[in-house]
């Protein structure tokens, strides 16, 4: 299975499983995570979930073999209230924490299912950027409406710009890493972060999570924001996404060289 769950108490840790790509999301392992995360905000005994990468890395992204090769699979339904976005759960709003355990690359929509979590665990040697930025494949799963949120305008401008790479250190002087870990215990720091937040009496806890999101999207709202990225990277997808993915799959810029 390319997506793997275990529970912990009452702690749900969802794992991408494909090493073999760097844990890059194609349109199956999508459909996974959405069942995965639907399960966990729908299950009442569970009160916290890790999503983590199996094998060294959290997610390198789309799988740009796959959209190379199946243009069909960029076929995503425009109206975010009705369809999940391409790396499956980045339309979703949960009602309780989420928590990323970030190994290796988080890179392009893995950088983006990072955003989903209230938290991120990062460990020394993880790597962060928007990396899908030189294959033209625009950020579509949430990273221009969450990334802005989480971090400011100015610092999310230079990593969406640039496609640059940004390590452990600087995500947390930036506020895009909450914890720096040793290398392998991200997600063993995870779960237990996860079982202390679990600890409080989560009425109150959430309560105040939901007003805090609700703050910060008062401006505008976060389907709206969701709604404005997806039309308005849709249209790109076929002029330099595809194209791109090809240059990916023939085996140019790889090792993130720009």
């Amino acid at each position: 299975m390319s997506v793997v769950t275990e529970q912990h108490g009452t702690i749900l840790t969802i794992g991408i499983n494909r090493p073999e790509a760097r844990n890059a999301v194609n349109f199956e392992t999508a459909s996974l995570l959405v069942e995965a995360f639907t399960t966990f905000e729908k299950n009442a005994s569970l009160t916290a979930a890790v999503l983590h990468g199996i094998g060294g890395n959290f997610c390198a992204g789309y799988d740009l073999k796959e959209l190379a090769h199946n243009t069909a699979s960029i076929k995503l339904e425009q109206d975010v209230t009705k369809g999940p976005g391409p790396m499956g759960p980045s339309r979703m709003q949960f009602s309780k924490p989420v928590i990323a355990a970030v190994s290796g690359y988080a890179v392009a929509g893995g950088l983006e299912l990072s955003l989903l979590a209230d938290l991120r665990v990062v460990e020394q040697s993880a790597v962060f950027g928007v990396f899908c930025r030189r294959f033209g494949v625009p950020l579509i799963d949430g990273g221009t409406v969450r990334l802005p949120r989480l971090i400011g305008l100015s610092r999310a401008l230079d990593l969406i710009l640039t496609g640059r790479p940004v390590s452990a250190q600087e995500a947390f002087e930036f506020g895009l890493a909450n914890r720096v870990v040793p290398d392998g215990q991200a997600l063993q720091h995870a779960i237990e972060l996860a079982k202390e937040i679990s600890a409080f009496p989560q009425k109150c806890m959430n309560v105040d999570r939901a007003s805090a999101y609700h703050s910060t999207f008062d401006a505008c709202s976060f389907t709206e924001a969701m709604q404005y990225e997806t039309e308005n990277s849709i249209p790109v997808l076929m002029e330099e996404s595809v194209p791109g993915a090809k240059r990916f799959s023939s085996g140019e810029g790889r090792g993130a060289k720009l």
